[in-house]
């Protein structure tokens, strides 16, 4: 292949290092707090945006995280892409932890993000082909190979080239400008796509455009995928498995349409309540969920959500529950009730005394 006629794979994908059976990202305890600055009077706090998460992402699939405005989704997004850095935690990428066995320059290249703000994120001095084809020419790519590459990309996204290449941001519409970042996303092969609310500021016919885009880009290109969505719809759409953060914190993880059909956690529960339904005969009466979410500052002692719980018990304040598995399909809840023997009087019983009843 010659460097005037490269295709869209002339810069080749970070190699794929521990085969299918090892997650492409692992998660474990990642945390960050800003610190908020006090006067003569009172303390130094902090607000805990982060709070020790742990997940992982399998080769090939998509993850969504849910979840209230403020609960830390963006947050944790922008400390997986190190676009600020993590007070503690560690990010394990195909294997290789980051910040060791992988330098931040090669994480770069396996994994890129698509922000919400698809007019910020585009620098308006740059033409639509001169931002694509910027971080190709960063790692190394000859210009005319990387402008080359850049109207490829545009066509993969649905974008004439001939039309919108030498365009400037202010001169398309949002979901021509959403399409450009997806293609600038995947100027450099990543193997791991971070869309933070990448669908939330267009109309409901752009959406939908947008997400069987990113279908098939990823089965074209072997993508994975970790959506940031607070639009259950959309999640339920194009995800796996779902992840459900309240304050900073993971409350309940697993396979989406287990999630769906059988929530396990309160506030999972409120929040597939308070979808919008089309059923004018199945109108929500009554809220699911009351009161706004505790101050990240100075959160409530135990489970987080027990302010706002109709089923807390003296147990969910003074103990914080653990991420439990419930199933063998990878069904977790950070919450007394799912857990077996936990004490909370709505809690099943343990197999062990089941057996032992039934003896």
């Amino acid at each position: 292949m010659n460097e005037t006629s490269p295709s869209v794979d002339h810069l080749e994908q970070v190699e794929d290092v521990g085969g299918a059976a090892q997650p492409l990202l692992q998660v474990v305890g990642l945390t960050k707090h800003f610190p908020v600055r006090g006067d003569l009077f009172s303390p130094r706090k902090t607000v805990r945006a982060v709070d020790d998460v742990s997940f992982s992402i399998a080769k090939g699939e998509t993850v969504g995280i849910v979840g209230e405005s403020g609960c830390g989704k963006s947050t944790t997004a922008r400390l997986l892409m190190h676009l600020m850095k993590r007070d503690a935690g560690d990010i394990v990428y195909d294997g290789m932890q980051v910040g060791r066995a992988l330098s931040l320059r090669e994480l770069r290249r396996g994994m890129q993000m698509v922000f919400q703000d698809s007019y910020a994120s585009l620098n308006p001095r740059l033409t639509i082909e001169e931002s694509i084809a910027f971080g190709p020419k960063v790692h190394g790519m000859a210009d005319a190979a990387a402008r080359t590459l850049a109207r490829e990309l545009l066509g993969k996204v649905g974008l004439r080239p001939e039309t919108f290449a030498n365009r400037y941001p202010h001169e398309i519409s949002g979901g021509q400008r959403q399409r450009v970042n997806i293609a600038r996303a995947l100027a450099l092969s990543p193997r791991l796509v971070i869309l933070d609310e990448a669908v939330s500021a267009l109309d409901k016919s752009v959406e939908a455009q947008v997400l069987n885009l990113l279908a098939d880009l990823k089965r074209e290109f072997g993508l994975t995928y970790l959506f940031i969505s607070h639009d259950l719809n959309v999640v339920r759409y194009i995800s796996d498995r779902v992840l459900v953060m309240y304050l900073g914190e993971v409350v309940e993880l697993g396979p989406v349409d287990k999630v769906w059909d059988a929530p396990a956690h309160p506030y999972t529960r409120a929040l597939l309540a308070a979808m919008p339904s089309s059923d004018p005969d199945n109108r929500t009466e009554t809220p699911p969920i009351s009161g706004d979410p505790p101050n990240p500052i100075d959160p409530p002692s135990g489970c987080r959500f027990h302010t706002r719980c109709p089923f807390a018990e003296p147990l969910c304040a003074n103990a914080t529950p653990k991420l439990s598995d419930l199933d063998t399909m990878g069904h977790q809840a950070a919450c007394y009730m799912a857990i077996p023997g936990s004490g909370h009087s709505r809690a099943p019983a343990k197999k062990n005394d089941m057996g032992a009843n039934a003896a």
